[in-house]
């Protein structure tokens, strides 16, 4: 039992990065942001776009990692190692 339970884990963590990999350099850069707690004017302002361009940056990723929440854009991006967990 504890064996799959891990093999769940690890096919769970797999699908975790097929999706970073399938999100483009700006989408990554935008979620890297966001999780390092900027807040959406703070992200258009250090990439030098629009506000409006970082909402839809934000709504492709929701769509694409299928997350609903911003709390879930966070956790996703320290599983998978975009920004580093601080303690």
């Amino acid at each position: 039992m504890e064996e799959r339970a891990w093999s769940t884990v690890w096919v769970a963590l797999g699908n975790d990065m097929k999706s970073l990999e399938s999100l483009t350099p700006r989408q990554r850069e935008v979620l890297q942001l966001i999780a390092e707690g900027r807040n959406t004017k703070q992200i258009a302002l250090s990439l030098n776009i629009s506000v409006k361009t970082v909402e839809t940056y934000r709504t492709q990723l929701m769509d694409r990692l299928q997350i609903h929440n911003m709390a879930g854009l966070v956790r996703y991006a320290i599983r998978n190692g975009l920004v580093p967990l601080e303690g």
